[in-house]
């Protein structure tokens, strides 16, 4: 096989259909046929079921767009780093983020980053987790910094630590009167504000399960795309809002609750390629290691039920 039959099966893969694969890959669709068929043969399995529309792939052709969607972000990468080389350029790492971890240790992090490794070039990319994943195995990000717990043994995921969940109320509620924790059962009947909209499974979805487990059902949900949008409809006194606990520095013109609960926590989880054994990896881990050993503000018992090292506590969430 070749680099041109793998892009070809990774398009058919994608489109799930011939004929738009090949206007997206700008070729006539017999040759696309053939190739995929030639492929097949190669590897003496199939790959797509054709009889099926929209196609569908086999066990083993979803196997092979994984392991193919890896190889050619491998080759992309290589190819660009050959040519910065060439060019005499830093060296590029780029970080996905989710944009709560803005408001927790990533800029410090970026900031370490930056003195302990001047050539480096790092770019911050802002991704939900679920495309995080997808990001790194396709080589167009090198680390993630996100909320999902994921079991995908092409991307090593480290929990570095579990994060307190909080209410974001509008002044003028009668929550708002207390800042003792707020237990779950006290959002029954209220309209509750999530997000993102999309994609799912989200943080969105994580906050629903948190109140199906409590048998507490909202009134009203309303879906939004991003937190500062929700946070601006807090203020608004349109609804309330559970957020990670860092992000409480948000907006001061509402107040803020402490969910109860050991289960009430949102991971931050560090994903790198489990098959990246690049220096910057361990060094990234270093400064972690480093960073949480000064305890800064948002580092403490306050904000966080355990942080790495500690026991994991169950649960997890999306963002």
């Amino acid at each position: 096989m070749d680099l041109r039959q793998i892009r070809y099966f990774v398009a058919v893969a994608e489109e799930r259909n011939f004929t738009r694969a090949a206007e997206t890959l700008n070729i006539a669709q017999p040759p696309l046929s053939r190739q995929i068929q030639m492929l097949e043969e190669e590897l003496g399995t199939t790959l797509i079921l054709r009889g099926s529309r929209p196609l569908r792939l086999t066990d083993a052709g979803r196997l092979f767009q994984e392991q193919a969607l890896q190889v050619l972000g491998r080759v992309e990468q290589m190819a660009e780093a050959t040519r910065r080389v060439g060019r005499n350029q830093n060296r590029v790492v780029k970080i996905g983020f989710v944009p709560s971890t803005l408001y927790g240790g990533l800029p410090s992090l970026v900031r370490k980053m930056r003195h302990a490794a001047p050539g480096l070039d790092i770019r911050l990319v802002e991704m939900v987790s679920l495309h995080q994943i997808h990001a790194l195995k396709e080589g167009r990000i090198d680390l993630g910094f996100g909320r999902l717990r994921h079991s995908d043994p092409a991307v090593t995921g480290i929990v570095l630590r579990e994060e307190r969940l909080a209410v974001a109320i509008p002044q003028g509620d009668p929550l708002a009167a207390s800042d003792a924790p707020l237990p779950v059962r006290a959002l029954a009947g209220t309209k509750l504000i999530v997000y993102p909209k999309e994609p799912r499974p989200s943080y969105a979805d994580h906050v629903l399960r948190l109140l199906h487990g409590h048998d507490v059902r909202p009134c009203e949900l309303e879906e939004v795309s991003e937190l500062q949008t929700a946070l601006g409809l807090v203020a608004a006194e349109v609804g309330l809002c559970i957020v990670p606990s860092s992000a409480r520095r948000l907006r001061a013109d509402i107040r803020y609750r402490i969910l109860e609960g050991a289960r009430a926590t949102s991971p931050v989880v560090l994903s790198h390629r489990a098959s990246d054994s690049s220096d910057y990896i361990a060094m990234v881990k270093d400064l972690i290691d480093e960073m949480y050993a000064e305890n800064p503000p948002w580092l403490t018992a306050e904000h966080n039920l355990s942080v790495r090292g500690d026991p994991d506590p169950e649960g997890g969430a999306a963002e």
